[in-house]
């Protein structure tokens, strides 16, 4: 199987640190968000990559040449002349794939979920969902006195995307040149009935979006979370 690996957005949160790397070359738990991704994504099953590139693209490449030629993976280019979005820079990939289905993940996530539970079904694409965690610490009270203190606890019955998807390659006909992909073509879908979501509990999830996420996933990282 073939993954696209959205990895062409400016990392403006990450700032000053993505003004000499892009966001998926910045280094977590000893290794580049890109190498983790990989070798999650071969130990699922996966291939074959595409990468998406736009911002600082040759040092991205650069890295991925020396990768491919040292692991042996196979690694294609889908180059951005400008910010497409992610449903844009999906759309850009379409010449790479040769398969009826496909994963894609965006490029600042790292887990250890399983891309062979998504499913598709009936439907166009599915994609992961994971529990939603309370940025903030939680306090309970009973009758007006603080019985408790729960530090970020996951939010009972909410979900948010996880940012990793199987797809058909009929999916392209719904991408926009230009745009975010949940704005776009999942909310076409949805309204079609033909987006599924897979929930997963008990995984290791982070989006690197902030310079607390990237702290806080290198002491996780360093600290063994994924060796397992």
């Amino acid at each position: 199987m073939k993954a696209v690996i959205l990895a062409g957005g400016y990392g403006k949160r990450l700032m000053p640190l993505t003004s000499r790397l892009p966001k998926p070359l910045l280094e977590v738990g000893g290794k580049p968000i890109i190498d983790w991704q990989i070798s999650w994504l071969k130990r699922s099953g996966v291939g074959s990559f595409v990468v998406t590139c736009g911002y600082l693209k040759e040092k991205l490449i650069s890295h991925l040449d020396v990768l491919k030629k040292d692991s042996g993976i196979e690694v294609e280019y889908a180059i951005e002349k400008s910010p497409l979005g992610t449903g844009g820079a999906l759309k850009n990939s379409a010449s790479h794939i040769d398969e009826e289905e496909f994963i894609a993940v965006n490029g600042d996530v790292i887990t250890n979920l399983s891309v062979k539970k998504l499913k598709l079904g009936k439907a166009m694409a599915s994609l992961a969902l994971t529990r939603l965690k309370s940025p903030f610490g939680i306090v309970k009270t009973e009758n007006a006195v603080v019985s408790r203190f729960d530090e970020k606890p996951y939010i009972k019955g909410y979900w948010i995307n996880a940012g990793v998807y199987r797809m058909r390659d009929g999916i392209f006909s719904y991408l926009p040149e230009k745009g975010d992909i949940e704005r776009t073509a999942f909310a076409t879908l949805a309204a079609r009935r033909l987006l599924i979501g897979v929930k997963y509990d008990g995984v290791y999830w982070r989006s690197i979006d902030s310079l607390k996420d990237l702290e806080d996933a290198d002491k996780e990282l360093r600290g063994g979370v994924l060796r397992a």
